[in-house]
């Protein structure tokens, strides 16, 4: 899918930015993210999500120290000093960037696993497309329109958007810290979250503080914008709760305004604690691709990379410290990831290339602490275009954690991630617990539409209400490609079956929409083989 049209598709049916006590955001509100997520008590699970945009240069983040000679001779350069790599605690070998001290002690804490060499093959080494592939949790060579968090919320919350906000599920389904919506968020049919567009707003929204208008023409239409937006935004209130609840934090953060990523993190921390039932949030920090000047050619311990390193170590222990302080630090786990890591040979312009697998750290409480996979190995002579091999696929990281940590049933996985991935042993075997819950959720609302038998085979019945006029069925592969409209006219209220064929569909996840004027929803089916 081109950009432009993934964002054309992105907007929902009322995409309206607000002003609230200075506090800009947009609303999604044709997103089944949203306001499924509501449905959520507060002992449930919140996944927390660090983007690491440019490109991680994971040999410099975990370090190898066990191939230090050979990382010598392939990047000296840029090498961090082996008496300077920070040990971790039971793990010899391994050591982490040394200005990642706070890393260092939430691993040896036990709230940290390291998970190495994590890619996917045929790895591509443009930003945009590798950040669409870790997005959307798709194959190198397929282009999917909808990302795996927000397709685990239509799993979860499948007849959103009608009928929401309501009493199982009256918040935000997923909110990202930014100006837009990550397409990591976006469901079958729209967007599924919400994003705040500026950290410092934020903090204006909390502390009630707003820029006033200016006295003219255009600043009483910017009054009385913020009036409607006051009025009509459904979520402005609930947030402004959940953070109005919280007076305290942790004084471990550095500086507002010091660190952008630990300020994204206080706000989360701060609607988690607050009450706000949001399942997914995430957060992002630029720079990482480093092409030069990854280090100070004086002091390879410091420069750009460092100076990054540093901002994601602080940014997570002061996180964890304050989700502890809140006494909510059972209740989330995070990771990072970067859309890919850099070349072992690093270049003449004391930086690195583009390249292929990194690490990505998991964090929480209830992760299985310890380092998962073995250093990489690095060759004795190393070329320009030579990579770090993957040892495990990014898929298997995000189905491990909607599994083990979300409590996605393995036999539902296969509809959110399309395929059948590794489980790895990331989150503590006693995080999920038997619970109603899902059905609840998959009540909430109003179902529009469904298909039985589901799976089917050979063919299945849709069947469908229309609320009058004009109404559409459409079928989707997981692809987004239409490939049948069994569907399309005018219908007076009621309900509605039709018959679907097995048209020699390749056995996978499709999606059935229904449009009804201003109204639509999306259900999944299984075509099985």
């Amino acid at each position: 899918m081109k950009r432009r049209d993934f964002f054309k598709k992105a907007v929902p049916i009322v995409t309206l930015p607000a002003l609230i006590n200075g506090f800009s955001f947009r609303a999604f509100a044709g997103s089944p993210m949203m306001q499924a997520l509501s449905n959520s008590v507060l002992t449930d699970h919140v996944l927390v999500l660090i983007q690491l945009n440019g490109g991680n240069d994971g040999l410099n983040t975990v370090i190898p120290l066990d191939q230090y000679s050979n990382l010598s001779a392939a990047r000296s350069n840029i090498l961090i000093p082996d008496t300077q790599v920070l040990p971790l605690s039971g793990i010899t070998g391994t050591g982490l960037h040394p200005a990642m001290t706070g890393m260092k002690q939430l691993f040896d804490d036990g709230k940290v696993n390291i998970i190495q060499a994590v890619g996917y093959p045929s790895p591509n080494y443009s930003h945009f497309r590798s950040t669409d592939i870790w997005l959307t949790a798709s194959d190198a060579n397929q282009v999917l329109d909808s990302g795996w968090a927000g397709r685990y919320l239509n799993y979860e919350y499948p007849n959103f958007p009608i009928g929401y906000p309501n009493t199982t599920m009256p918040d935000p389904l997923a909110i990202q810290i930014g100006s837009s919506v990550s397409l990591a968020m976006q469901g079958p049919a729209a967007s599924m979250g919400m994003a705040i567009s500026d950290p410092t707003s934020f903090y204006n929204l909390i502390n009630g503080i707003q820029d006033p208008a200016p006295n003219t023409p255009a600043g009483k239409e910017l009054t009385y914008i913020r009036q409607v937006a006051q009025q009509s935004t459904a979520y402005a209130s609930v947030i402004s709760t959940a953070a109005s609840n919280i007076t305290t934090q942790s004084p471990n953060y550095p500086t507002a305004g010091t660190n952008s990523l630990a300020d994204q993190l206080k706000i989360v921390a701060r609607l988690v604690a607050g009450g706000l039932q949001t399942k997914v949030y995430m957060v992002s920090l630029g720079g990482f691709d480093n092409h030069s000047a990854q280090v100070d050619a004086a002091n390879t311990t410091t420069g750009t990379h460092a100076d990054l390193l540093s901002k994601v170590s602080v940014a997570v222990k002061a996180f964890m410290d304050d989700l502890a302080f809140l006494g909510v630090d059972e209740r989330v786990v995070g990771l990072t990831f970067s859309e890919f890591g850099r070349r072992i040979k690093s270049n003449s312009s004391d930086g690195t290339d583009h390249g292929a697998a990194a690490p990505m750290f998991v964090f929480g409480n209830a992760v299985q602490s310890g380092m998962l996979g073995v250093n990489p190995t690095i060759p004795a002579t190393v070329a320009t275009s030579d990579n770090i091999p993957m040892q495990y696929d990014f898929r298997s990281v995000y189905a491990s954690i909607l599994q083990d940590w979300l409590c996605v049933p393995s036999a539902d996985l296969n509809s959110i991630m399309l395929q059948n991935f590794q489980n790895l042993p990331i989150i503590q075997s006693t995080a999920c617990l038997s619970t109603n819950e899902h059905e609840a959720n998959n009540a909430a609302g109003e179902n529009l539409i469904s298909n039985y038998p589901n799976p089917f085979v050979e063919s299945t019945y849709i069947t469908f209400k229309s609320k009058g006029g004009h109404t559409c069925v459409q079928i989707f592969d997981n692809e987004g490609r239409l490939i049948k409209t069994p569907v399309d006219g005018d219908y007076p209220e009621g309900e509605y079956k039709v018959w679907l064929e097995n048209e020699n569909y390749a056995a996978g996840v499709y999606y059935a929409r229904l449009q009804n004027g201003s109204v639509q929803q999306v259900r999944s089916m299984l075509v099985a083989q």
